[in-house]
């Protein structure tokens, strides 16, 4: 994403935003090659096949996703499976029209893009009313995108709404699969959610589970600077909060992404 208006920065490296990106990257180095995904974000097409193509792709994706709504209708017998699978074509068509700038590590989320994301997270909601046992791939994949979406949101209100939405979801995740990899994710979504006690619960039990004294002094070292990262992050988001509260219209992107608050 271009740095303009329209353009938020979700992977820029400026200032307190590239401790931050080190932080994480260093964790995700610990935690080994699968962790990346989870952490940063499903990978965009648009990265890989260009735009143009990107474009084609969403389409097919978005009249998967349709097609998968009308069995919705017909096969009410198959509303969990069919959920899962609404959810998945909606992150994959939002993902695909990701805009990704040529040589940049910047991403801008267009409307299309969030409006595809929208609806993921309503066939989530909904599949989550309808299961006893959500599906924990599907559950680290909704928190790894909405804590994505979060750093491009608009506003502090959308902001929090999906971090929100990538605590609940890790929390279903790491639950069903515990591992360092998984509270350590959690950890930092907590932290980010405000939720500091939960993020430091969640921190102990990365390091029960993590297998060698380097793994632990790691994770240690790197979560303690994530959450010294949050606590900065809470401070703007309540300076946000203030300021909307003040009529001084919507509250910025805490993370320093959007115009208001933070940088």
């Amino acid at each position: 994403m271009a740095d303009d208006g329209e353009r938020r920065m979700l992977f820029d490296t400026r200032g307190k935003r590239k401790n931050v990106i080190r932080v994480v990257y260093a964790i995700l180095a610990l935690l080994m090659g699968t962790s990346l995904f989870f952490v940063v974000g499903p990978v965009n097409i648009g990265e890989i096949i260009g735009n143009s193509a990107s474009t084609e792709a969403s389409e097919v994706f978005d009249e998967q996703a349709e097609r998968i709504e009308r069995k919705l209708e017909t096969e009410p017998g198959k509303e969990e499976q069919l959920l899962i699978q609404l959810t998945r074509a909606r992150i994959n068509a939002g993902n695909s029209l990701v805009v990704v700038e040529p040589g940049e590590l910047t991403r801008e989320v267009t409307p299309e893009a969030r409006d595809e994301y929208d609806k993921a997270l309503e066939a989530w909601e909904r599949y989550v009313a309808a299961t006893d046992e959500p599906n924990p791939a599907l559950a680290q994949l909704v928190g790894a995108t909405f804590f994505q979406l979060a750093e491009t949101a608009g506003g502090v209100r959308a902001v929090t709404e999906s971090i929100a939405t990538a605590a609940e979801a890790q929390q279903i995740s790491t639950a069903a699969r515990p591992s360092t990899a998984s509270y350590s994710t959690l950890a930092y979504y907590e932290y980010y959610d405000g939720n500091f006690k939960a993020g430091d619960k969640a921190k102990r039990r990365a390091i029960d589970e993590a297998a060698t004294k380097q793994e632990v002094n790691a994770v240690e070292a790197q979560l303690k600077e994530l959450r010294k990262q949050a606590k900065e992050f809470d401070e703007r988001k309540q300076q946000a909060i203030e300021a909307e509260k003040a009529g001084q219209g919507e509250g910025g992107n805490p993370f320093g992404g959007g115009a208001g608050l933070g940088g």
